[in-house]
């Protein structure tokens, strides 16, 4: 059932392999009826090297990649709870550019890595392939629901009463509990729940400074380059050529708030956030090309796109390391200004000073 699910990234995908295809059978009947494929109908969506698809077809899967709504003829479908996951190879022959928009609607890039030769050598040990998780009787279930015509509220009960069957196999074979609907919710909530602490806040404030703020252009754009002797050139705003899209604080925030609760913590610190960064901002940021020039002669245990990301966050930590106080205090007196006190409004050298200024309307 998986495996149906799948979606392979080759050059001749199209909407009706993708997302879904007409009933013949009801077409010739004068009625329109979109036939939804599985990928479009699970929750869990796996794309299969998604870079060996045509920038021309990456656009197929914008929509349902950010909000889990798909749409086809006059049909749309919404996922109510979904997750998406992409492989891509390194960059070779036969590999495309992902477009901007696509790489900024993924919270997070990771590598899966080689193991090392001593576990890549225990790995080639084991030649049994025992299919643990196939259980012939749930999956013709499985099926069973999904093509049934039945949409909404009544499939999702089919769809979860499954669920539980196969969880309690899942137990069973390999002591592994799955947690239900009602219990992945309830977890969500409270990753929700979890705040950033003040410190952290200043710290996300500063990183989304430096990643939009251009004291020439007024903002980022990839079309308007910093010349030389910018005063601002040691922050990222010199090295990037972007400017952070909105979803970029979504994505730390989200996954911040999982590492905090996964930790067991009571709120997000600024630790959390540092951790997070690199993996948010390597596949969404375009840099100079001497930055990645100078990045790309340094030893590395990781993809350029994640050690670029990762220097840059530890660069923009030594500045809050230092600023600390300062950044902190300017936020609070932004925010009594706000209230109406009287202050003196905060001044600094950091982008981030700047933002506040504009936003209390005094630039």
């Amino acid at each position: 059932m998986i495996w149906s699910s799948v979606v392979a990234g080759h050059p001749e995908q199209t909407e009706e392999k993708i997302i879904g295809r007409p009933d013949l059978g009801k077409l010739n009947q004068g009625e329109e009826l979109v036939v939804w494929s599985h990928f479009a109908r699970l929750p869990v969506k796996i794309v299969d090297e998604i870079n060996r698809l045509p920038e021309t077809k990456q656009s197929l899967i914008l929509d349902g990649v950010e909000r889990g709504k798909w749409e086809y003829l006059n049909q749309g479908l919404i996922n109510d709870e979904f997750c998406l996951f992409a492989t891509a190879n390194y960059q070779d022959q036969g590999t495309n550019t992902l477009i901007p928009p696509l790489l900024d609607r993924f919270d997070v890039l990771v590598e899966s890595r080689h193991p090392g030769a001593n576990i890549s050598y225990l790995i080639g040990q084991v030649s049994s392939r025992d299919p643990i998780l196939r259980h012939a009787p749930s999956e013709a279930t499985f099926l069973e629901a999904l093509r049934s015509s039945n949409h909404g509220q009544d499939q999702q009960r089919s769809l979860e009463s499954a669920y539980r069957r196969y969880g309690r196999i899942l137990r069973q074979r390999c002591g592994v509990s799955a947690m239900s609907r009602t219990e992945r919710q309830a977890v969500r909530r409270d990753i929700t729940a979890l705040e950033l602490d003040l410190a952290a806040n200043a710290f996300l404030r500063m990183v989304l400074a430096e990643l939009s703020f251009c004291c020439k252009y007024g903002q980022k754009r990839s079309s308007e380059v910093c010349g030389e002797g910018c005063h601002y050139t040691g922050y990222l705003c010199y090295e990037v050529r972007n400017c952070a899209s909105n979803r970029l604080p979504a994505s730390i925030y989200r996954y911040a708030q999982a590492l905090a609760w996964w930790l067991g913590e009571t709120c997000v610190g600024v630790e959390h956030i540092r951790t997070i960064l690199p993996y948010v901002l390597g596949h969404r940021t375009q840099w100079r090309e001497s930055y990645m020039l100078a990045r790309e002669r340094e030893n590395r245990h990781e993809p350029l796109p994640l050690h670029a990301a990762r220097q840059a966050t530890m660069a923009i930590f030594r500045r809050f390391h230092e600023q600390r106080h300062e950044i902190m205090q300017a936020l609070h007196t932004a925010a009594c200004m706000k209230d109406g006190e009287s202050q003196l409004p905060p001044q600094g050298d950091h982008p981030l000073y700047v933002e506040i200024r504009r936003d209390l309307g005094l630039e």
